[in-house]
């Protein structure tokens, strides 16, 4: 009997990681960055009652926030790259805490600016703009304060908010140190009795093996260990939701969701819409669901079947290769882009690309102005590394191009646009594959990696914000939590979704919540996927088809930013999601996917 092991960080080729020198040289230099922000903090009080003063004190007031913001993201963005990379490293998560509570002392120190602009009056502030320069570049974050005004405390209560976001990310981080860390995930079995090591880096992998055995042992063993804790990760939920609703009150917004949409200017309509079009088109999925246990042949299909291949000759994908597929697919959006996104990829380090003992689970873009965007991969060479790839270099390359086309206080885009450039990659890039590379196996392959990525954002991800909206409402109206509640709860929901075609084991499928250790304690993030996998591929469908215009249109919301509202941006590019009919489109595309492998495979 054998083991194959996830190696450790110390194993991992240095030029295989991410370079976070090039945002410190080392600890002592990020030390040193720490002590330089909190020396700043008194000077910016001093501008505390003084805004009114004038444009040109406004405008002092915001050159000097914004080079302490500045600093402080790049104190943040390595302690959480370092921690993420290896959440064992005790050093590293000494200097993430040490992160997090600067964050919340830097807020506390900002938190009187916005009450003390609201007294100046929008009118006073309007003419302002037209008489210092340095102010122009604000007009639409005084559009946006102005809009968000109801819901914006005093001066007192907002730096009280601004002190609690530190105590308010324990929940999550206790249960990120649960699951990356702690967890004892037992080892998937083969057929043959070997033994594989199960870990958040390998997962997807295992679950997807062609060996029943191994997907049924490592999706057993993985929602077993996370079963073991769910007591203490439905403790860390629970206080996570109480946490939204209690800030949603806060700022006199009437529920969670509301505080989640409204800042952004989306209605709550389109959060609706979305699941009234996902549950009307559940049976594309049950379509779905049938065509892999009839190629299969198995009955029952459970759901560590659900990602088993459907070809014997899967593609195996290089990191370098996949580097070059995804460029050749990015290839409508010009030169610039392209090269921009190999040099990062490939000669500067953008990407931490293996799985290693400890390392974060999942995969992320990260970054701000002052350094360049940062990946997580747990790169497995296969077709669906490839698509994470793009899907993270969509966001890189969002971020890069806002970085070098918008100001500080547009240079962070808002989720629901943010979910929007990562898809839209891997359509793109899909599609270019889709026309090009005609063997039987690549195409399954293909497409199977194609459903696996629907699946995961159209499928999981609305399921998951149907939980979220539920398990909210519950405690707004003042109805108990606990893990057993949220697990049945959880597993009433799959059992619409798989209909009659999965054979569930309950328990199993119902603990699905606690293995996002972090999706759910962002209020109201995960719908966000289903609606940027919408927007994505009309917008995609617009390049492919060689519309005029459409790839500089793309691109030009891409450099936007935060300059304007998340659905302004979008209609600029040519999509509406204010109406159901991008989330109608996708799903046309999910059907024609399910089509196609129909007549590949049956």
């Amino acid at each position: 009997m054998t083991e194959r092991h996830i190696p450790a960080r110390s194993e991992i080729p240095v030029e295989q990681t991410w370079d976070l020198a090039s945002i410190f040289p080392d600890a002592a230099a990020w030390e040193a960055a720490y002590a330089d922000v909190l020396a700043a903090l008194p000077a910016l009080r001093r501008f505390a009652g003084q805004l009114g003063e004038g444009p040109s004190t406004l405008a002092a007031w915001f050159a000097e926030s914004n080079d302490l913001l500045c600093a402080a993201q790049k104190v943040a963005i390595y302690a959480y790259l370092e921690y993420a990379g290896d959440t064992g490293n005790q050093a590293a998560a000494a200097r993430r805490g040490r992160a997090d509570t600067l964050e919340s002392e830097v807020s506390a120190a900002l938190a009187f600016a916005e009450p003390e602009l609201m007294e100046i009056g929008f009118d006073a502030l309007r003419q302002w703009l037209d008489t210092e320069p340095a102010l122009q570049t604000y007009r639409h974050y005084f559009e946006r304060l102005a809009h968000n005004q109801p819901h914006i405390r005093s001066a007192e209560v907002e730096e009280m908010l601004g002190q609690a976001s530190d105590t308010f990310q324990t929940a999550n981080n206790t249960h990120a140190i649960l699951t990356n860390t702690d967890l004892r995930i037992s080892p998937a079995q083969t057929k043959d009795g070997d033994t594989l090591t199960v870990g958040q880096g390998n997962i997807t992998a295992l679950i997807s093996h062609p060996d029943r055995t191994v997907r049924r042992t490592a999706w057993e063993n993985y929602a077993d260990a996370h079963l073991s804790y769910k007591n203490t990760m439905a403790n860390c939920l629970i206080a996570a939701v109480k946490q939204n609703v209690f800030r949603a009150r806060v700022r006199r917004y009437d529920s969670a969701l509301s505080a989640a949409l409204a800042p952004h200017n989306i209605p709550n309509s389109v959060f609706h819409n979305l699941i009234a079009a996902f549950r009307t088109h559940l049976p594309t999925w049950h379509r779905y669901w049938r065509l892999k246990r009839r190629a299969l042949r198995l009955d029952p299909m459970h759901e560590y079947d659900i990602k088993a291949p459907l070809t014997t000759a899967p593609v195996r994908v290089s990191y370098a290769q996949a580097v070059e597929m995804v460029a050749a697919g990015m290839a409508p959006l010009g030169d610039d882009y392209v090269n921009v996104m190999r040099r990062g990829a490939l000669k500067e380090r953008w990407v931490d690309i293996y799985p290693n003992q400890g390392k974060r689970a999942g995969a992320f873009s990260y970054g701000s102005p002052g350094t360049h965007p940062f990946i997580m991969l747990n790169f497995n060479n296969d077709l669906a590394g490839m698509s994470t790839l793009a899907h993270e270099l969509g966001h890189s390359m969002h971020s890069y191009l806002t970085w070098q086309s918008q100001p500080l206080v547009y240079a962070h885009y808002s989720l629901f646009v943010a979910e929007v450039a990562s898809n839209f990659n891997q359509a793109l890039v899909r599609g270019h594959l889709l026309q090009t590379e005609n063997d039987r196996d690549f195409q399954i392959t293909l497409l199977e990696e194609a459903m696996f990525n629907f699946h995961r954002y159209f499928f999981v991800m609305p399921t998951l914000a149907r939980f979220e909206l539920a398990i909210h409402e519950r405690v707004e109206q003042g109805q108990p939590l606990n893990a057993d509640t949220m697990t049945e709860l959880m597993t009433d929901l799959f059992a619409e979704g798989y209909g009659d075609e999965v054979t569930m084991d309950r328990e199993r499928i119902g603990i699905t919540w606690a293995e996002f250790s972090t999706h759910l304690y962002a209020n109201f993030y995960v719908y966000q996927y289903a609606t940027g996998i919408a927007g994505a591929h009309a917008l995609a469908a617009h390049v492919l088809a060689g519309e005029p215009g459409a790839a500089e249109r793309y691109l030009a919301f891409l450099r936007a930013g935060g300059s304007c509202y998340p659905l302004e941006a979008l209609r600029r590019a040519g999509v509406d999601l204010t109406t159901p009919e991008p989330v109608e489109a996708a799903f046309a595309v999910l059907a024609a996917y399910v089509e196609r492998l129909e007549q590949l495979v049956l």
